[in-house]
């Protein structure tokens, strides 16, 4: 199931690309070629989650970056958040973005991120959470916190 959000966030049911995963449906096609449906969908039950203005921010970071980012965590449904800990009000449960460090600049995809309009951040050890709810930001662990101070 794909969400599909024209300028806020909704819900619907759509088909199963062979490859790729749910199938975004309605104005247009998908439209960020950085990134799958199949990838922003929730790792448990493949429940996507469509939000334009969220993939036009996330296509725009990665432009900046000039760097593929692997994304650990887009879209979950309310078991897979629950199952894996999340908050029960996470940003995961419509769409947010973990980023897997690896292969990048912390610091310069945080920037990135920042200027594409990104505005919750949550910094990890090895990925930073990236979300358009409210303005926030936290560190997963002492060590994350040290880890980003450091630099």
């Amino acid at each position: 199931m794909i969400r599909n959000i024209p300028s806020t966030p909704s819900f619907s049911r759509s088909p199963v690309h062979p490859r790729y995963g749910p199938t975004p449906r309605g104005s247009g096609d998908w439209r960020w070629p950085d990134f799958t449906p199949r990838e922003m969908a929730c790792r448990h039950c493949g429940e996507g989650y469509r939000w334009p203005a969220f993939m036009d921010a996330l296509q725009a970071a990665r432009d900046r970056v000039g760097r593929p980012f692997h994304i650990l965590s887009g879209h979950r449904c309310g078991l897979h958040n629950a199952r894996v800990g999340g908050a029960p009000l996470s940003q995961h449960l419509r769409l947010a973005a973990d980023i897997a460090l690896r292969g990048h600049d912390r610091h310069a995809l945080h920037g990135a991120l920042l200027e594409a309009g990104f505005t919750g951040f949550g910094f990890y050890t090895t990925f930073i959470h990236a979300d358009l709810g409210p303005a926030r930001s936290w560190y997963g662990s002492d060590t994350a916190r040290t880890q980003w101070r450091q630099d």
